[in-house]
């Protein structure tokens, strides 16, 4: 187990780093757009709607590819009623439950925007910008996201066991025979 943790680590850190560096190009390309969008009408009161229409088409990308990251970190949305009130052990339970839960739930999803994606790439759509992308772009952040936050999930599970074994063989060796 220690060695898929650790190879599952490497691959998870190269992620969230990657993760990292196309959100924050994101978040540089949509200020850029509707900077560039609020300049251009100011100068000849005529814009571009493809430069308006670009950040939120990018939305997707930003969120869906920081889930697994987010997890990772602990610095998603949670709620912190339940483990203030338990013991560690009991804890590391609820954290257990609860990333498998994630972990299960991120298979539907990827599951799920796989066919979306396969579905709109048959379509042949075009999302309606003066820019002719392919819709299914667009949707290919979902099963994107949605992969890698299993692998941010499973990365957690394993981390959660061995915390439990760790705890199990201690309080096993401290038992006297």
């Amino acid at each position: 187990m220690n060695g898929l943790l650790l190879a599952l680590r490497r691959v998870n850190g190269v992620l969230a780093r990657l993760s990292n560096y196309l959100g924050m190009t994101i978040v540089a390309i949509m200020v850029t757009a509707l900077t560039a969008s609020a300049i251009t009408r100011y100068i000849s009161g005529t814009g571009y709607d493809w430069l308006i229409e670009l950040p939120p088409a990018l939305v997707p990308w930003l969120v869906f590819p920081l889930l697994g990251p987010l997890l990772r970190s602990g610095d998603h949305i949670k709620v912190d009623l339940l483990p203030t009130f338990l013991p560690a052990r009991k804890t590391l339970y609820l954290n257990l439950f609860c990333y498998t839960l994630t972990f299960i739930g991120a298979l539907i999803f990827l599951v799920a925007g796989n066919e979306a994606v396969a579905l709109f790439q048959r379509l042949g759509q075009l999302m309606e910008l003066e820019i002719e992308i392919p819709i299914w772009w667009m949707y290919l952040a979902f099963p994107v996201g949605f992969g890698m936050l299993a692998l941010f999930a499973l990365e957690l599970i394993l981390e959660t066991l061995r915390a439990l074994f760790a705890g199990t063989r201690a309080e096993t060796a401290g038992e006297p025979s």
